[in-house]
């Protein structure tokens, strides 16, 4: 199971660390990935770490995003920065079937709202 946490609501240019806790699986062995998706939007993945830490992002998020794992807590991170008004949405993490990101995903977590506004 995935279990995300950390959503709520933040004024524009704010920060929030989002985290997805990992149960009945180790992360060693899995890749996972962010995604979220906003009303009447399509689901944007926008961040993916191997199990190895090699990590990517999508346009919209580089350079304010970050993603990182704590294999000791069985947990990843995302932490965003310099957040916007368009990143307002539901925020899901998801489990790859591989160890590398492959957009193969078969475990998804039940998802954290991100709210930015004045």
């Amino acid at each position: 199971q995935l279990a995300e946490s950390g959503g709520g609501l933040v004024q524009p240019g704010g920060s929030l660390r989002l985290s997805c806790a990992a149960s009945g699986f180790t992360l060693d062995y899995y890749a996972i990935g962010w995604f979220r998706q906003a009303p009447g939007k399509e689901r944007e993945g926008i961040s993916c770490t191997n199990s190895n830490g090699h990590s990517n992002y999508a346009d919209s998020v580089k350079g304010r995003f970050t993603i990182s794992t704590d294999n000791a807590k069985n947990t990843v991170y995302l932490q965003m920065n310099s957040l916007k008004p368009e990143d307002t949405a539901i925020y899901y993490c998801a489990r790859d079937r591989r160890s590398w990101c492959s957009a193969n995903y078969d475990v998804w977590g039940q998802g954290t709202q991100v709210t930015v506004s004045s």
